[in-house]
């Protein structure tokens, strides 16, 4: 699994980086960026997850994001995936929903979709295989995760599936499944086709496995205006938690939308709250 350095910037005493590498999961190559605060020689640091929105790749939260400051000043490593497989032979779609720049981070099971778009594998199995050998100062033990929008129900999901895996969840106008977000509300569980469809559906709804949650702290942020995510979605998950967890925060940021700018991935008290 060979890595390739792409670039490399020096920004807040740290460097970020960008690289890329031939994917086994996806079939494509693929290209991430990493940001490595400055440290002790054979130090460790922890690692932040950041699952980015529909159609962005790793560039967005990149450059829009100030999250290097804060990761400098706290000694976190921060690493960013792209949204999805890319490029000619993978398949795609005309709606910006769907397709290429539309992962879900999931794993497609049904062709053409399926020999790609396997955006969990990628980043549970591989990517995490990769960084773990490639960047000696990640603490593969500390770890927390966090994303806007489509990352935001990406972190939902994975962090409800693999508890043991992170020490803090932070999702930022996330949704809590598909049918809650609108995709499959039109599901009767009682029907055999709708059957199936509710169990291919499963991984993707956080309240099934909320109590998972429990292991680890939770800070939920969302724009009190956003007119993608309804804020019903986080208030829900709000009045969730409020009822079994002991470790979580919740903040809405007064008249803000969908996207109110880098704070939405690098919000100060979000921040702090993880390095806690």
């Amino acid at each position: 699994m060979e890595m390739e350095t792409v670039s490399q910037t020096r920004s807040h005493g740290g460097m970020q980086g960008v690289y890329r590498h031939q994917s086994r999961e996806t079939g494509t190559e693929m290209t991430f960026s990493v940001f490595v605060p400055d440290h002790a020689p054979g130090a460790t640091m922890p690692v932040l997850w950041y699952l980015s929105g529909l159609t962005c790749t790793h560039a967005n939260v990149t450059e829009k994001g100030e999250f290097r400051a804060a990761c400098a000043e706290h000694g976190i490593i921060f690493i960013a995936p792209d949204t999805s497989p890319r490029g000619e032979g993978v398949p795609d779609a005309e709606g910006y929903d769907f397709g290429q720049g539309a992962g879900f981070y999931v794993d497609a099971t049904q062709t053409p979709w399926a020999a790609n778009f396997r955006m969990r594998s990628y980043i549970e199995d591989e990517l995490s295989a990769l960084i773990g050998a490639e960047f000696a100062a990640v603490d593969m033990a500390r770890q927390g995760i966090t994303g806007h929008s489509m990352g935001g129900h990406g972190t939902w999901q994975l962090a409800s599936l693999f508890p043991d895996r992170f020490a803090a969840a932070a999702p930022s106008a996330g949704w809590i499944s598909f049918a809650s977000y609108g995709s499959g509300n039109g599901i009767d569980a009682a029907t055999p086709i709708g059957a199936i469809l509710a169990r291919a559906s499963l991984p993707s709804d956080t309240l099934k496995f909320r109590d998972n949650l429990t292991r680890m702290g939770v800070y939920v942020l969302h724009g009190d205006a956003d007119d993608n995510v309804p804020v019903s979605q986080a208030r829900a998950m709000r009045a969730e938690l409020g009822q079994f967890h002991p470790d979580f925060a919740y903040h809405e940021q007064p008249g803000q939308g969908h996207w109110w700018g880098n704070e939405c991935v690098d919000w100060p008290p979000l921040l702090r709250f993880l390095e806690e």
